[in-house]
């Protein structure tokens, strides 16, 4: 009987937690994306580790993409100075021999799948081909436009500014600390900002109110605390929410984070900011994580989104991506989901209050 394990992982962030799964039996993914960024962490192992090492771009933005994504890490990693071939081993061979992905491999009987690119110091992608067909050339797509089918889970009504009210408790909260850059968060415990009996943002101490909102079906939205998100300011919201993609929101203001939340169930999907009369979306309509738009003009709306809310005060490097995380409860060590504060340590709810 086959022996079911985990064979491969993507969320290391040092080099010693690489090494220990590597001796373990595992092949790491080396990742770089918009907000987890672990490259320059991660690299050294694949000196001698290049046999089971892989390049992994996971959640990168539209902006992001349009610069590259593995090619980019290919490029960095031989500029490191590894050696070419390792680099083009982490690259292709291994994913392609990992999963059983039906890729060529440029060997007799293979499929001609294959790059041109101008040298093996830059990587600049000239020619893309698939089958020996050219499907990209100069940076553009050759490949025609396919009809496209709209399918959405998208099943409740616009919330109200009340539906985001926090009553007072005695004791302080729990709070969740979001480390730029990183998945994980800390576990933190603040005295909560009242006013007339109700907890409040407090950006002066850079701690805002988040929320998740069940789209799948009406239930009391589940609310939060959480630091170091830097807004002054409105409020950003995106049903990109991994795992189960609700609508995650964080803001200052109970009204803009309404705003910002109903913008999103008006599109049934989206990632949005709001400061006062000023709204911004990028709908989302496929499955609310997916955008029907090319890639071009996604690409462009996400970009000047991502502008307001830095606008809005936000000091993260990827706002967006960053809030797409704090939902994640798998990933240590406290998150918020649709049923409220969970601490990924000890895998179990808990209160918004620590008494």
């Amino acid at each position: 009987m086959r022996e079911n394990r985990c064979s491969t992982d993507h969320e290391c962030i040092s080099e010693s937690e690489a090494l220990e799964k590597i001796r373990s039996g595992m092949k790491i993914q080396i990742r770089e994306g918009s907000a987890a960024k672990n490259f320059n962490d991660l690299i050294p192992i694949a000196r001698d580790n290049s046999d089971v090492c892989m390049f992994c771009s996971d959640d990168k933005h539209p902006n992001d993409l349009r610069l590259g994504h593995i090619n980019l890490m290919v490029k960095r990693a031989v500029h490191y100075g590894l050696d070419v071939m390792d680099v083009l081993r982490i690259a292709t061979l291994n994913p392609v021999r990992h999963y059983n992905v039906s890729v060529g491999l440029l060997q007799p009987g293979d499929p001609a799948d294959f790059l041109v690119i101008d040298n093996l110091y830059n990587f600049k992608i000239l020619k893309t081909f698939i089958n020996g067909r050219l499907v990209a050339e100069g940076g553009k797509t050759l490949i025609k436009e396919q009809n496209k089918k709209i399918v959405n889970n998208f099943n409740i009504k616009e919330k109200n500014i009340h539906d985001f009210s926090l009553k007072k408790k005695r004791g302080k909260v729990n709070v969740i600390g979001a480390i730029d850059g990183q998945l994980v968060t800390e576990r933190l415990l603040e005295e909560p900002r009242v006013v007339k009996d109700y907890l409040l943002s407090d950006p002066e101490r850079d701690i805002v109110k988040i929320a998740v909102i069940n789209r799948y079906q009406e239930m009391t939205p589940s609310i939060g605390f959480v630091k170091n998100f830097g807004l002054k300011r409105g409020a950003i919201g995106s049903s990109v929410a991994h795992d189960s993609h609700n609508i995650v929101v964080v803001g200052v203001d109970d009204n803009d984070i309404c705003k910002a939340v109903n913008l999103i169930v008006k599109n049934k999907g989206g990632i949005s900011a709001v400061y006062g009369n000023r709204e911004m979306i990028v709908p989302l309509p496929v499955a609310g994580i997916i955008s029907d738009l090319n890639c071009d003009e996604v690409s462009q709306r996400y970009t000047e989104l991502d502008r307001f809310a830095k606008e809005l005060g936000s000091s993260l490097r990827a706002p967006f991506m960053t809030l797409s995380f704090m939902a994640l409860l798998v990933i240590p060590e406290i998150k918020l989901s649709d049923r409220g504060l969970f601490d990924g340590r000890n895998f179990d709810f808990m209160d918004l209050y620590s008494f």
